[in-house]
């Protein structure tokens, strides 16, 4: 099969002059012949240089795949070890107000005013003079001293 192209004009401008001068191809056919090619015997030779060089290519993809893969999980380890401080440290800021609240409730179930007070309304009554002793009162006893037990009198004062 044979195709002819008609003549093309082509315009072409000149960086010296502004005018466009123009380009007249001569008219030649050009002809197009169609050739089957048998590529059915042709048997593909190894290439003991380009197989190298993608095995080479391959095991570099390979290190640098592991090593991106290494980064993004420590990164997103981090960002998660990150997460896990804030929550223990708002853990730790309850806990401190917990243990805050409960020393100020301590101290107000300890308080010699109430105890006081608790103990006449069910019906006790103050302690006589004599009754109690204090051992560390004279600053005689230290951490370390012995103290010999001994067993005083005991009286039990009935309720009404």
């Amino acid at each position: 099969m044979a195709t002819a192209a008609p003549a093309q004009a082509t315009l072409w401008a000149s960086p010296q002059t502004s005018a466009p001068r123009v380009v007249v191809r001569p008219g030649t056919p050009e002809i197009f012949f169609t050739k089957s090619i048998d590529n059915s015997r042709l048997v593909k030779m190894a290439d003991p240089v380009r197989r190298r060089e993608m095995g080479i290519f391959g095991v570099t993809l390979a290190v640098l795949f592991g090593l991106v893969m290494m980064y993004g999980w420590q990164h997103f380890s981090s960002i998660e070890y990150g997460y896990k401080i804030e929550q223990v440290k708002a853990q730790c800021d309850q806990l401190t107000e917990a243990n805050r609240t409960l020393r100020l409730e301590q101290a107000t179930l300890r308080s010699p005013d109430r105890i006081d007070t608790m103990a006449r309304q069910m019906g006790m009554l103050p302690p006589q003079a004599g009754q109690v002793q204090r051992l560390d009162s004279d600053g005689l006893i230290g951490p370390n001293s012995e103290v010999m037990a001994r067993m005083s009198t005991v009286s039990v004062i009935s309720a009404p």
